[in-house]
C-alpha cells in the first residue's frame, strides 16, 4: 500500500496538483484490501489520479467513497478506472449526489466491469435523470457479476421502477436463452424509500416470473400497496426454491464430476499399466531369445565335442586295423582283446547313440515348448498389436511418437531380418556339420532338419509377415510425413506471398515516393521557370534602360553644343540627384527597419493575446467546474439542511410530547397532593 501512496502523490504532481493530506492519511497504513474514504472531500485531481491507480491495482477489493462530495467529472474519471479493473468487489457511492453523468459513467462501470458484487448508491438521486437512469438499467441487464444493489433513497419513480423491471426480464431471458451467471443467482437489489408506487410495484411483479436469479427484493417505503408486496414476496419463495434446487443440482453433478473424472484417472492408470505389461513382455520375449540363441549354442558345442569324439574313435579304429594288418601274426593272441575292444567300442557307440537320442529329444522337447511359448507370445503379439493400432489411430497427430514408433519398427525390422540371417547361416552351418559329422543318422537328421525348416520358414514367414505390417505402418508414416511436409511447403508458399505483398507494398510505397520527390522537383522547375522570367523581365527592363540611354545619348549628340554651357548645371544636378538617392536610401532602410519593429511588436502581442485567450479558457473551466462544486456543495448542503431541519423537527416534536407528558405527570401530581397534606407529619 505504500507503493499506491507514492503512486497517487507521483500522478497529482504530474498533473499539476498537490496531493491530498487526508488521503494520505488515510492511505497511510489501511486495512489489507481495503480503502475508505468516507467522508473525505476528494478533487478533480485525486479522482483522476486514483481512477489511473485503479486501472492495474490488484490490492484493494473493498473501495468505499461514501459522502465524498464527488463533482460529476471526478465521479466520471474514477469509475472510468474501475472500468478496467478486475480485483474491487465491493463499492460504496453512498450520499455523492450523482447526476445525468455520473449516472452514465455508472452504466458504463456495469457494461463493462465483470468483478464487482456489491454496489451501493444509497442517497445520489440517480432517479432524477429519467434517461440517465435508463442507461443504467441498460447496463445492469447486461452485467452478470453483480450481486447486491442498494438503490435505497434515490428517488426512483414508476418510470425508473419500468426500467428496472425491464432490466430484470432481460437478465432473467438472458439466463434462459443459455448464458448461464452463476454469481447472478444472488442478486439483491434494495429499493426502500423511494417513489415507486402502484405503477412501479406492477411493473416489478410483472418481470419476476421471468427472472428466476432474484430471490431478494427490498420495497418498503414507496407506497406500494400490500397486495403487491405479497405478490412479490410470493415469487421471492419460489425462486428461493428454485435457487435450493439449483444449488443441490450443483453439488450433484459436482460430484458426477468427480466420479467421472475418478473414472478418467482410473482408465489412464489402466492404460499405463497395460503399456507397461506390454513393455515387460516384450522384454521377456527378448530375454526368451537371448536364452534360446544361448541354449543353440551350447547345443552346438556339445555337437561339435560328440563329433571330435566320434573322430578320434575312427582314428583309434583306424590305428587298430593298421596295427592289425601289420600285426596278422600276432592276431590269434590278441583276437580276444580286440573282440573285447570292439565290444567295448560298440558298446560306447551304443551308449554314445542313446545319449544322443536322450539330448536330441530333450532338444526336441524344448524346441515344441519353445514353440509353444513362441505361438502364444505371437497370439498375444496379435492382440497387442491390434490394441496398439487402435491408439495409433487416436494419437496420430502426435509427430514425435510416430516418429520414434517408425524408428523403432525400423530397429525391429532390422533385427527380425538380422535373426532370420543368423538363423539361416546356423541352420546351414548346422545341415554341413551334420552332414560331415553324422553320416551313419543321416535319415534322422534330415527328418529334424526338415522340421527344423518347416519351423524356421513359418517363424520366417511369421516374421515376414510383421515385417510387411510394420513395413506397411513405415509407409503410412512417411505418408503422414509427405502430408506434413506439403503443409509445410503451402505454408511457405503463403509466407513466400506474404513476403511479395510486402514487397509489392514497399514498392508502392517508394513509388509514392517517387510521385512525391517528381512532384517538388516539378514545383521547384516552376520557382525556376518564375526566376527565369522575373531576370528576362530584369532584362528587358535593362534593354529599355539601354534603350532610353541611347537616345538620351542622341540627345546628348544633338545637344553637344549645349554642354559646355550646362555641364556646371547638370554635375550639380548629379549631384543632387546622388544625394536625393542616398536620402531616398537612407529613408526606405529606416521605414524598413521600423516595419520590421512593428511586425516583431505584433508578433509579440499575438503571442500574448493567444496567451490571454488560453489563459481565460482555463479560468473559464476554473470557475465553471468550481460552479458546478459550489453548486453540488450547495445541493448537499441544502439535502443535510433538509436532514436536519426534519431531525430539529421531529426533535421539537419529541420536546413536545415530553413537555406534555411532564406536564401531565405534574397535573397528576398536584391533584394528588392535598390528600398528602392531610396525613400527619412524621
Amino acid at each position: 500500500m505504500e507503493e499506491f501512496r507514492h503512486c497517487y502523490s507521483r500522478l497529482c504532481r504530474e498533473s499539476g496538483a498537490e496531493p491530498q493530506d487526508t488521503v494520505l492519511q488515510k492511505l497511510q497504513e489501511p486495512p489489507r484490501g481495503r480503502l475508505d474514504l468516507a467522508t473525505q472531500s476528494l478533487t478533480v485531481d485525486t479522482c483522476r489520479a486514483l481512477g489511473k491507480l485503479l486501472q492495474k491495482e490488484a490490492l484493494l477489493t473493498e473501495l468505499i467513497l461514501s459522502d465524498c462530495m464527488l463533482s460529476e467529472e471526478g465521479a466520471t474519471l474514477l469509475l472510468q478506472g474501475l472500468c478496467a479493473n478486475t480485483i474491487v468487489r465491493f463499492l460504496d457511492l453512498k450520499g455523492n449526489n450523482l447526476q445525468a453523468a455520473g449516472t452514465e459513467a455508472l452504466g458504463r462501470l456495469l457494461r463493462q466491469n465483470k468483478s464487482i458484487q456489491s454496489l451501493t448508491l444509497e442517497w445520489n438521486n440517480l432517479g432524477m435523470w429519467e434517461d440517465a437512469f435508463a442507461t443504467f438499467c441498460g447496463a445492469l441487464a447486461g452485467n452478470g457479476t453483480l450481486r447486491q444493489l442498494d438503490l435505497r433513497n434515490n428517488q426512483i419513480s414508476h418510470k425508473g421502477a419500468e426500467e428496472l423491471a425491464l432490466a430484470l426480464t432481460c437478465n432473467a431471458s438472458l439466463q434462459q436463452l443459455g448464458a448461464l451467471r452463476l454469481l447472478t443467482a444472488g442478486f439483491l437489489p434494495d429499493l426502500r424509500w423511494n417513489n415507486i408506487g402502484l405503477l412501479g410495484g406492477r411493473a416489478l411483479v410483472n418481470s419476476l416470473p421471468r427472472n428466476r436469479a432474484l430471490w431478494r427484493l427490498e420495497l418498503a417505503g414507496n407506497n406500494v400497496p400490500g397486495d403487491v408486496l405479497r405478490a412479490v414476496e410470493q415469487a421471492m419463495d419460489r425462486n428461493r426454491e428454485r435457487q435450493t434446487t439449483s444449488r443441490e443440482n450443483q453439488a450433484r453433478t459436482h460430484v458426477l464430476s468427480k466420479e467421472v473424472q475418478h473414472l478418467q484417472e482410473e482408465k489412464s492408470r489402466q492404460f499405463l499399466d497395460l503399456m507397461e505389461t506390454i513393455d515387460k513382455q516384450r522384454k521377456e520375449m527378448a530375454r526368451s531369445g537371448r536364452a534360446s540363441a544361448a541354449r543353440v549354442e551350447q547345443l552346438q558345442e556339445a555337437l561339435n565335442e560328440r563329433r571330435s569324439v566320434i573322430n578320434a574313435l575312427k582314428a583309434k579304429l583306424q590305428m587298430a586295423e593298421a596295427a592289425r594288418a601289420l600285426s596278422e601274426q600276432k592276431a590269434q593272441s590278441l583276437g580276444e582283446l580286440l573282440a573285447a575292444a570292439e565290444q567295448e567300442q560298440q558298446s560306447l557307440a551304443q551308449r554314445q547313440a542313446k545319449e544322443h537320442r536322450l539330448e536330441r529329444q530333450e532338444a526336441a522337447e524344448r524346441e515344441s515348448k519353445l514353440l509353444r511359448d513362441l505361438s502364444a507370445a505371437n497370439e498375444k503379439n496379435l492382440l497387442l498389436r491390434n490394441q496398439v493400432d487402435e491408439l495409433e489411430r487416436k494419437v496420430r497427430s502426435r509427430q514425435e511418437q510416430l516418429f520414434l514408433a517408425r524408428r523403432e519398427l525400423s530397429s525391429a525390422a532390422a533385427e527380425l531380418k538380422m535373426r532370420a540371417s543368423q538363423a539361416e547361416e546356423r541352420l546351414e552351418l548346422e545341415k554341413k556339420r551334420s552332414r560331415q559329422s553324422l553320416e551313419d543318422l543321416e535319415q534322422l537328421r534330415a527328418k529334424e532338419v526338415e522340421h527344423m525348416t518347416r519351423h524356421l520358414e513359418e517363424s520366417e514367414r511369421a516374421m515376414q509377415e510383421r515385417v510387411q505390417s510394420l513395413e506397411a505402418s513405415r509407409l503410412s508414416l512417411e505418408e503422414e510425413l509427405s502430408r506434413v511436409k506439403a503443409a509445410a511447403l503451402s505454408e511457405r508458399g503463403q509466407a513466400e506471398e506474404e513476403l511479395i505483398k510486402a514487397k509489392n507494398q514497399v514498392r508502392l510505397e517508394e513509388q509514392q515516393r517517387l510521385a512525391h520527390l517528381e512532384e517538388k522537383l516539378r514545383l521547384l522547375a516552376q520557382a525556376r521557370d518564375e526566376a527565369q522570367s522575373a531576370c528576362l523581365q530584369q532584362r528587358q527592363t535593362v534593354a529599355d534602360a539601354q534603350a532610353r540611354a541611347s537616345q538620351l545619348g542622341l540627345q546628348v549628340e544633338g545637344l553637344r553644343r549645349h554642354l559646355e554651357e550646362l555641364q556646371q548645371e547638370l554635375s550639380s544636378k548629379d549631384q543632387e540627384k546622388v544625394a536625393e538617392v542616398s536620402r531616398v536610401r537612407v529613408e526606405l532602410q529606416e521605414r524598413n527597419g521600423r516595419l520590421q519593429a512593428e511586425l516583431a511588436a505584433q508578433e509579440a502581442l499575438r503571442e500574448k493575446v493567444a496567451a490571454l485567450e488560453r489563459r481565460l479558457k482555463v479560468i473559464a473551466s476554473d470557475h465553471r467546474e468550481a460552479l458546478l462544486d459550489r453548486e453540488s456543495e450547495n445541493a448537499s448542503l441544502r439535502e443535510k439542511l433538509r436532514l436536519k431541519e426534519a431531525e430539529i423537527a421531529r426533535i421539537r416534536e419529541e420536546e413536545v410530547q415530553r413537555a406534555s407528558f411532564l406536564q401531565n405527570a405534574v397535573l397528576a401530581y398536584v391533584q394528588g397532593s392535598p390528600l398528602r397534606a392531610l396525613r400527619p407529619q412524621k
